[in-house]
């Protein structure tokens, strides 16, 4: 999402200067452009050219800056932007631009954008917390700035709350999502992740290489386009996605409960968690001895939970994903009409960048009418993108039939 876009950030004078840098880096190897802007007092925390080094592009310091020899600098800057960002963004920065004073490049390029606007605020807890900053930022706000809320934590100024810079990645993410498109506004999607986990012993289990990389990232996906979304998983040690309702669980019992809970609320079902198939049977209390003779576990299967909510469809659109070794298009076409899904997701786990631990995926998508849309090797949000694309042509396909 943020490849090739053009990215305007403004940093302004406090000590999370630094954690700016990091952005510049982490929006680079992203492959963003990125122009940046610096307040007077950002340059006693950072040097401008700590910033050009890792952007390839000269840092704008001056309100009368250039960018070239015809162009007024801060109304090329502003035209020039996908998205402009300021992080982290001081009392006073927020405070001019809500109230539309505009004294330096920074503040006069803001006010001459119509790219969106995101602000990351930085400072003393009670700086944040004051009545007439809290007016400013719902005032922004209400003129459609978009926000980072910041961390809670312990601050420079030797206090501890809230009002440290949000982490680079959250930031990212707002990024993204206030760059996608907003074609799921309005829809509840529940997604299922990762792998389940089944009891031996106390110590021991059965589990799967399931990571959860795929679930949490359609998650993330839909986010950003708008659902309200509902993320069940497994054990996983990925981050939870942001602004989300998120269920832990560890196993299939638990993963069924846990989705019949939330079934009611959905309008949109994707299940991409890798439930195990069998229990066992009788679960040790203590844990088993190696000095034990003849060991054998006695595996019993547990619930079908894709195929027990194809039984309660009804208007849900409902995504399933078949993980194969052999015979991927007929396993993956049984599943799709057996568990009643509007679409099923195959992939050869055997293939070198496919399937679990990797974070790119090859995946064939078939339809209940017989369709077959083959990817090729992509990053596993992109794969995200591709299933929520088809969704959204189902979703619109049948909010036509129904008028």
């Amino acid at each position: 999402m943020l490849k090739d876009r053009k990215i305007v950030l403004g940093v302004t004078g406090g000590i999370a200067a630094y954690k700016a840098v990091e952005l510049v880096r982490r929006l680079v190897n992203l492959n963003a452009e990125i122009n940046v802007i610096m307040t007077k007092n950002s340059q006693k925390f950072v040097t401008p050219l700590t910033f050009q080094t890792l952007s390839g592009n000269r840092v704008i310091t001056g309100l009368f800056d250039l960018l070239e020899e015809s162009k007024i600098g801060h109304i090329a800057v502003a035209q020039w932007a996908d998205i402009f960002v300021i992080a982290p963004a001081t009392a006073n920065i927020i405070g001019k631009i809500s109230n539309g004073i505009a004294d330096d490049f920074l503040s006069t390029t803001v006010m001459a954008t119509r790219a969106p606007v995101l602000i990351a605020p930085a400072m003393n807890t009670n700086m944040y917390e004051n009545h007439t900053v809290q007016r400013n930022i719902n005032n922004l706000k209400s003129l459609g700035c978009h926000f980072v809320e910041p961390a809670s934590g312990a601050l420079a100024c030797g206090t501890e709350g809230l009002g440290k810079l949000a982490d680079v990645d959250d930031i990212i993410e707002e990024m993204e999502s206030v760059l996608s498109k907003k074609d799921l506004l309005g829809q509840r999607i529940l997604v299922t992740a990762g792998p389940t986990t089944e009891f031996i012993d106390p110590i021991r289990f059965i589990t799967n290489r399931s990571t959860g990389k795929m679930g949490y990232a359609v998650a993330r996906v839909a986010r950003r386009r708008g659902a309200e979304v509902t993320l069940i998983s497994g054990p996983s040690t990925l981050s939870v996605p942001q602004n989300i309702k998120f269920f832990s669980v560890k196993t299939a019992l638990e993963m069924r409960a846990a989705v019949l809970d939330s079934l009611e609320d959905s309008t949109i079902v994707i299940k991409t968690a890798a439930v195990g198939d069998y229990k066992v049977k009788d679960v040790c209390s203590e844990k088993i001895k190696r000095e034990r003779a003849n060991l054998i576990l006695e595996l019993e299967e547990t619930p079908d939970i894709l195929s027990e909510i194809g039984k309660k469809k009804g208007d849900r659109i409902h995504v399933g994903f078949a993980a194969e070794t052999e015979d991927l298009i007929n396993n993956a076409r049984s599943k799709l009409k057996n568990k009643n899904l509007d679409l099923i997701v195959a992939n050869d786990v055997c293939m070198e960048g496919a399937g679990f631990e990797s974070d790119t995926n090859i995946v064939k998508i078939l339809d209940k009418e017989g369709s077959i849309e083959e990817l090729p090797l992509m990053s596993k949000e992109e794969v995200a993108e591709k299933i929520l694309d088809r969704v959204v042509k189902i979703k619109t396909g049948k909010s036509k039939r129904s008028e």
